[in-house]
């Protein structure tokens, strides 16, 4: 359900702690690496988090951040702090921030405007969703129960997405929908005429010098800005580092404060799919914790890709899954395998998987996607999620 004006209007006026960017130590490519105690926290509740996230044996690689500084970092054995991990859904945090910088920079004049002022088809039954609604997964869009997974199998995401009508009012529910955050891309392709990969490298990464990464796109060549992008745990932590310093890298306001202070609120009380711990939503951002003791905010990716962030605290952990990145560059491909797209979510990858291991279909030359495989897909991590939370929230207990 959606939260109460009163319990809203109360959050908004919690004012985060403030911090000056000039005085603040921010990473480069050789990020400091500190003891926890010189950041005033116990070692063993470093330990402690650490132990946690890697009880799941899908763990890559997770990164732990104090006042900008690694405090601690640990890796599976064959994966480093370069080897990347595929993004999922996390990718949704990082393309919805591009739309606080165009509402900085006047290229969309408020979030509550109707999608329609800026794309033409959604002149339609669908003319009073407005930008906040898809931000939001509050569109009322058509909502099957795959949240339409089988676009990820399409040539082209976008044109799926086009198509998708009404099923119920917007602003009414909450339903997390895939295409509320591929038209994201659009509408910002509309209002600058540059597409959100373009704008994801130019306005986010450089500035905060992320520089080695993969932002996927499909056959017809459009961004999807609800999945997939392909980096480092510690560019991962950049990002959420920009997030928890306020929107701002040394001085430069990357992304206006107005818009994560929006972003890090509790307006949508989530459904407990895979935990029964209460989990909140706004923004493309999940809020993980949020009471008098501390406000912990995540991205959130599929298989159990996380980055939390705490900025009243100065605090970023950044979780990853195990991933065998390809280097075929980051245009997917399906070839012979988009005669399953329609079977389903589960059939497609079923028949996917055993394509490639029969080899009747090579990686590369025939099919090029990002893959999560089994052994880098979460479980114990999901179970273990409240002790995780609680441990990162011990990370600013006295």
């Amino acid at each position: 359900m959606k939260l109460s004006f009163n319990f809203l209007l109360s959050s908004f006026f919690i004012l985060p702690t403030f911090i000056d960017a000039k005085n603040q130590y921010y990473p480069d490519n050789n990020w400091e690496q500190v003891t926890p105690e010189s950041q005033g926290i116990d070692k063993v509740k470093i330990e402690k988090l650490l132990d946690l996230s890697f009880l799941d044996a899908a763990t890559q690689g997770v990164v732990i951040i104090k006042n900008g500084k690694i405090i601690g970092e640990k890796y599976a054995e064959g994966y480093t702090k370069k080897s990347h991990g595929t993004s999922w859904s996390m990718a949704k945090s990082y393309y919805a921030a591009l739309i606080g910088i165009s509402l900085e920079n006047g290229e969309i004049a408020s979030l509550d405007d109707p999608v329609s002022k800026y794309l033409a088809y959604y002149k339609d039954e669908r003319s009073k969703i407005t930008i906040r609604d898809l931000l939001n997964m509050s569109s009322g869009l058509d909502y099957p129960k795959d949240q339409h997974e089988r676009m990820f199998f399409q040539e082209s995401h976008l044109d799926y997405a086009k198509t998708v009508g009404v099923e119920k009012e917007a602003g009414v529910k909450f339903e997390y929908n895939n295409v509320n955050s591929m038209i994201i891309g659009d509408l910002l392709y509309a209002v600058t005429g540059r597409k959100a990969d373009v704008l994801l490298v130019e306005r986010i990464l450089n500035p905060i010098g992320a520089t080695n990464y993969k932002l996927w796109k499909d056959e017809r060549g459009d961004v999807l800005t609800y999945c997939c992008v392909d980096m480092s745990p510690r560019d991962y932590s950049k990002i959420g580092l920009l997030f928890a310093r306020n929107g701002n890298w040394e001085g430069d306001q990357i992304i206006p404060t107005s818009f994560i202070d929006e972003t890090f609120q509790t307006v949508w009380d989530t459904p407990n799919w895979w935990t029964d711990y209460k989990r909140y939503y706004s923004l493309h951002w999940w809020v993980s914790k949020y009471d008098e003791e501390s406000k912990i905010f995540n991205t959130s990716g599929k298989y159990g890709q996380f980055t939390f962030v705490d900025r009243d605290n100065d605090v970023v952990v950044t979780r990853i899954t195990k991933y065998s990145e390809k280097n075929y560059g980051d245009v997917q491909k399906w070839g012979a395998m988009k005669y399953f797209r329609w079977a389903g979510v589960d059939a497609a990858v079923i028949a996917a998987k055993a394509l490639l291991d029969l080899g009747l279909v090579k990686e590369g030359p025939d099919v090029n996607t990002p893959i999560t495989e089994n052994e880098g897909i979460s479980k114990e991590f999901y179970e273990k999620y409240p002790e995780i939370i609680d441990a990162i929230a011990d990370l600013s207990r006295s």
